[in-house]
């Protein structure tokens, strides 16, 4: 078998940069498409108001418009509204309130940026023109901004449920810390815009949406349903994604809206985002208070965690939201810590804000932050050194926390300590002192992180081999910049040994395979190659008998390894290619279909350390230095997992320093574009330190964890800490930590 076996733990360069570098990727604006039209959305201007009546008859005049849709078209046509995919508490079964997503307004909007008329025109600048000449009679309502005001009122709670009961060990505690906690609301913004071109073929009355989305045929699925039709008469296809970070996780009014107006125009419409859009309608993430206590005995032993939190999802309940409240946020609360009473309120509110979605640890991220402030704040108050009392309440592996949920493996202890011996913490005083000198506070944080990843929980493949000597690699995980292009062929050159240059990566497509659970969760490693592994031991099984008979001798005699069939004890081999080869031509191929479905998550962590500096002037905050090591099991390729870690961290950093989607008390955006959010660039970074201590999970027979989102977990309080610790205070309890804010805490004390 000619070419490279590159297999797990090595780094070849990622295959599909060569094309991305010089402009040949197939992103959406990059297709073409004859014949095309293009839609513009009209978006409602008030966050809350009903709607008197909607005038199009101007625009319909307009030149170059070929249609100007409403929610009466929308209902004279039997589309369906789009409700959350997660309708319920996935503990208990309970039934969220809510109200579903129209497509296109009816009655009222909810939060500004919502949907309410589509213009589709010849060219982009008619429909932009057209839809500024479409009129909203508004009826103004008062916007609910203020996620406690939304959970005092009834019908702005979806959920209010209580998990765990701590009590007990806080009537037993020497020591209670609280804090009031806000994780804040972010914009993620993928470089790729969101977008659609929609195709109907009036002969098979079937759809074809091109999408920028991440979880292909769980939005096909939904969209089919708000299209009423049946999902096979609707391909959702994506070749290449310029990012997603959880915003294009889930189904969108657009997805649908898109296919269903080329259908009534007979011809392909094209719709892509603009950044105002983004920042007005994708899915926003975070967005979560807590109030939050922590109790200890006299020796700092951990006795009890509580924390009553609300989160606003915003105007409507849309994707998964439910879910992150329900599972990931309770999931690994009190993180890697053993603390035998846990006790929880979780409630879920809507506003007049941006729906919210996912982005990187989802629910993770707001349970790490809570512990993780909170031992710190215990250490300050109490006197206690903050590394010893992590140290003293790390729990072992394999582990099972107070509220049931099971974590596999990870060595806590000894990742901690090797990365406080990495980031040289003796040394730490007298880069203090320097920092003094230069009229900067310099502040060490840390905080251990875990986040479980595994996503939609059933994953297939289809291993198909080609008569030109190539391995068809057909998966429904879904590639959005991660490597998959290189890493798919490492685990099948480790499984099968089959050169790397062999394996071509079949992605994207609805058509191309019958179902699959796209990317979010950092799920593709885990899942898509269990599903690899698995179908790998089948057609090792089934080539078995025809290299026996290739080489002549009995099946018990066969052995595999390195792409070759042999005779145990001999040097009589046969290439598994040419084993496909000889089984295609009897009529019994080793192409494999496999479909799984996971039973448990893989479980990536670690600790993060940072120094900042801040500016005794100015308040401006500077990260200083930054080490992380961090447990990923077996790595597949050590350098796609360095970049994706880099890539959480920066995130994480983002979030904790500058990024904050913010509104005023009337629903308008303050944040609508980079002139008004931030978003950090590589110099406000230093040189990253990572280094990782793995320890193989037990999950997965391939041992891998993901990678893709526990930096980001880690980082956001292990910079909060840092401040704080430059502060002498508990810190800046409502990020992020901009230099403003600081400024001001630094006049207060003054």
């Amino acid at each position: 078998m000619d070419g490279d076996r590159i297999g797990l733990g090595l780094s070849p360069r990622r295959k599909e940069d060569s094309r991305f570098l010089i402009g040949k990727g197939a992103y959406l604006d990059d297709l073409p498409f004859p014949g095309l039209t293009h839609a513009v959305f009209v978006r409602a201007t008030h966050a809350h108001a009903g709607i008197a009546g909607i005038d199009t008859a101007a625009a319909k005049a307009a030149p170059g418009v070929l249609a100007v849709l409403t929610d009466a078209d929308v209902r004279h046509d039997g589309l369906n509204d789009l409700p959350p995919t997660v309708e319920a508490n996935v503990q208990t079964g309970e039934r969220f309130q809510f109200t579903a997503l129209p497509l296109l307004a009816r009655d009222e909007v909810r939060y500004a940026g919502q949907l309410i008329a589509l213009v589709v025109a010849e060219t982009k600048n008619q429909a932009l023109d057209a839809a500024e000449l479409v009129r909203v009679d508004y009826a103004p309502r008062p916007a609910v901004m203020d996620p406690e005001q939304a959970a005092a009122t009834p019908e702005l709670l979806c959920m209010d449920w209580r998990l765990g009961d701590a009590g007990e060990a806080f009537d037993k505690a020497t020591h209670v810390v609280s804090l009031r906690l806000l994780n804040h609301r972010i914009v993620t913004n993928p470089m790729e815009p969101r977008g659609v071109v929609g195709i109907h073929d009036p002969e098979t009355d079937a759809y074809t949406a091109h999408v920028s989305s991440q979880s292909l045929h769980a939005n096909r699925d939904a969209i089919a349903r708000a299209l009423n039709i049946a999902p096979e008469k609707l391909r959702f296809t994506a070749p290449d994604v310029g990012g997603g970070f959880g915003a294009k996780n889930f189904p969108y009014p657009e997805q649908a809206l898109i296919p269903w107006a080329a259908k009534r125009l007979g011809r392909p419409v094209k719709w892509i985002a603009s950044r105002s859009e983004v920042f007005l309608s994708d899915h926003q993430a975070r967005d979560q208070t807590a109030w939050a206590s922590l109790a200890l005995d006299a020796e700092g032993r951990f006795l009890g965690l509580r924390a009553d939190s609300i989160a606003n999802i915003g105007g409507y309940m849309c994707g998964g939201a439910g879910s992150l409240q329900t599972f990931q946020y309770p999931h690994l609360q009190g993180g890697i810590y053993a603390i035998p009473r846990i006790g929880l309120r979780i409630r879920t509110v809507l506003t007049n804000a941006t729906p919210i979605g996912v982005t990187r640890g989802p629910g993770f991220a707001e349970a790490i932050n809570i512990v993780e402030r909170l031992i710190d704040a215990a250490a300050r108050q109490c006197g206690f050194d903050r590394a010893e009392l992590r140290r003293r309440n790390m729990a072992r592996t394999p582990m099972v926390n107070a509220l049931g949920y099971a974590v596999d493996s990870g060595d806590f202890r000894g990742t901690f300590d090797k990365a406080l011996a990495a980031a040289d913490l003796p040394g730490f005083e007298a880069r203090r002192r320097n920092s003094e000198g230069r009229g900067f506070h310099r502040g060490l944080g840390f905080a251990c992180h875990i986040k479980g990843t595994g996503g939609n929980p059933s994953e297939n493949v289809d291993i198909r081999f080609a008569e030109d000597g190539t391995v068809e690699l057909v998966t429904g995980t879904q590639t959005i910049g991660q490597g998959h292009e290189t890493t798919f062929p490492q685990i099948v050159a480790h499984c099968l040994g089959v050169p790397n240059d062999r394996v071509r990566l079949v992605y994207g497509d609805t058509a191309a395979i019958r179902t699959g659970g796209g990317h979010g969760s950092s799920r593709a490693t885990y899942m898509g190659g269990t599903a690899i592994f698995r179908a790998s031991e089948m057609i090792v099984e089934k080539g078995r008998p025809i290299a026996a008979s290739m080489l002549e001798a009995a099946e018990a005699d066969i052995a595999f390894a390195d792409g070759m069939f042999s005779i145990a004890g001999t040097d009589r081999s046969v290439d598994l290619l040419d084993v496909a080869a000889k089984a295609r031509e009897n009529g019994t191929p080793l192409d494999t279909y496999y479909f799984w479905t996971r039973e448990h998550m893989t479980f990536p962590n670690g600790t993060h350390v940072v120094e900042v500096e801040i500016d005794a002037d100015t308040g401006r905050v500077s990260l200083a230095r930054h080490t992380a090591v961090d447990d990923y099991g077996i790595i597949v390729n050590p350098m796609v997992a360095s970049g994706q870690a880099h890539g959480a961290i920066a995130q994480g950093a983002g979030q904790a320093l500058m990024e904050h989607a913010v509104f005023d008390a009337n629903g308008q955006v303050l944040t609508g574009s980079f002139m008004d959010y931030t978003l950090p660039r590589a110099a406000d970074f230093p040189a990253f330190n990572l280094d990782f201590n793995n320890t193989v999970c037990t999950t997965n027979p391939l041992g891998v964890k993901g990678c893709g989102e526990a930096a980001a977990v880690g980082v956001y309080p292990a910079i909060a800490n840092a401040v704080a610790d430059a502060l002498g205070t508990n810190g800046i309890l409502d990020a992020p930590v901009t230099g403003e804010r600081i400024w001001r805490a630094l006049n207060a004390t003054r």
